[in-house]
């Protein structure tokens, strides 16, 4: 059977404008789950359904396939269910849909592979997603109302301790997997029913966690980062214009070149390097005269025909592997960087095949403060490996 994931995307959002795509340490909030539902390699098909061009791009640039809903099952009253249905009337292929919601970033592969074991080998007509959660719960007493509110899940006179109790299942929305037959009824559960338990810390929903920084850190925690576990990044190599400068020259009446530059992104080199992380600078055009002026103390190559080469060259030389290798590049001639290197990123105002080449777009613009942001990023990600290794 064609086992179709579907994540369902619509440009409106009355509370975060553009929310599906909005950067989410440093990925787009939806290529978060893409990103998991891809590495799974269970999906004959892999699609977003949206009404909007910029999302329909992020998809794509994700390797995901777009269905261009209607006007009609796009408005804020429309539910799921109505966009799940049109996207089946108009794939005929697909006939068990995983409709995957594009704000559980901390989704992983493996939970996507289990489920499709239930569905597919166990013969479960519809499959969702559960939390565990030990929440003592009491009734509602309206205003006005002189009843007293009663427990519904516990006895106040003695209560459990939390270890001396389950918990209750709480459905998280993180997926809704279901059958063709069970949607055309209109239904995205029942049938022969089962409910697949995710861990806690992975389930993380961008509609309840309002705080954009505190699901920034969940994510960084417990998100998916790809099918090879992080290593620590021991180089970073960083373009210089228009990552540690704005990319502007001004000239003056006597020939001689100015560029700006941030003094965030020098303290965000020197930190690197107290951490024992190598800082490399790059640029296609001579700049060393700036960068003498700089005296940032990083080896420089300037006038860089091969960007790519020079990378390789830094790389092998210094035995690293490429998960240790670090880029923060801005242009087309950094791409092919971008590809190769471990960990990647732009500043947020980069080209756009820049954009789609790396794995991290920074919030801020070259020159100012971008290599501060991407270092903080390189941090996090350090914690993460320390925090594996514990474990």
């Amino acid at each position: 059977p064609h086992l179709a994931a579907l994540v369902l995307a619509r440009g409106g959002s009355k509370g975060i404008p553009l929310k599906n795509i909005k950067l989410l340490a440093g990925v787009p909030l939806i290529g978060w789950v893409l990103r998991a539902a891809i590495d799974a390699c269970v999906f004959q098909s892999i699609w977003v359904s949206t009404d909007h061009d910029e999302i329909e791009k992020v998809a794509k640039q994700f390797g995901a396939k777009v269905h261009r809903r209607s006007p009609e099952v796009s408005q804020d009253s429309s539910t799921s269910l109505e966009a799940i249905t049109e996207f089946l009337n108009h794939h005929h292929e697909v006939d068990i849909v995983g409709n995957i919601q594009a704000t559980s970033p901390c989704l992983h592969p493996s939970d996507l592979i289990k489920v499709a074991d239930l569905i597919q080998k166990e013969g479960y007509d519809s499959v969702f997603s559960v939390v565990r959660r030990h929440q003592f719960r009491w009734s509602e007493v309206k205003k006005g109302d002189n009843r007293m509110t009663e427990p519904q899940n516990l006895n106040p006179a003695k209560r459990y301790r939390r270890q001396d109790w389950p918990g209750e299942l709480y459905e998280n929305g993180s997926f809704y997997f279901a059958k063709r037959h069970l949607i055309e009824k209109g239904y995205l559960q029942g049938g022969k029913m089962a409910y697949y338990e995710m861990h806690a810390e992975h389930s993380v929903d961008i509609d309840i966690d309002i705080d954009w920084p505190i699901a920034e850190q969940r994510v960084l925690s417990f998100g998916y980062f790809g099918k090879e576990p992080l290593k620590e990044v021991k180089l970073l190599v960083c373009s210089i214009d228009g990552c540690l400068t704005n990319g502007r020259i001004y000239v003056t009446e006597d020939h001689k070149e100015m560029v700006s530059y941030d003094y965030r992104d020098i303290v965000g080199i020197d930190l690197l390097k107290k951490r024992g992380i190598q800082v490399r600078l790059i640029s296609d055009r001579d700049c060393s005269k700036t960068l003498s002026a700089m005296e940032l103390g990083c080896v420089a190559k300037v006038n860089v025909t091969n960007k790519l080469q020079v990378l390789k060259d830094w790389q092998e030389n210094m035995r690293l592997s490429w998960k240790e290798v670090a880029y923060l590049g801005n242009e087309e001639s950094d791409v092919e960087c971008l590809k190769q290197a471990g960990l990647s990123g732009v500043p947020v105002d980069a080209c756009a095949a820049s954009q789609k080449a790396a794995g991290y777009i920074c919030k801020s613009r070259g020159g100012c403060g971008a290599v501060r942001e991407f270092a903080e990023h390189i941090f996090l990600l350090l914690e993460k490996v320390k925090s594996a290794r514990k474990q």
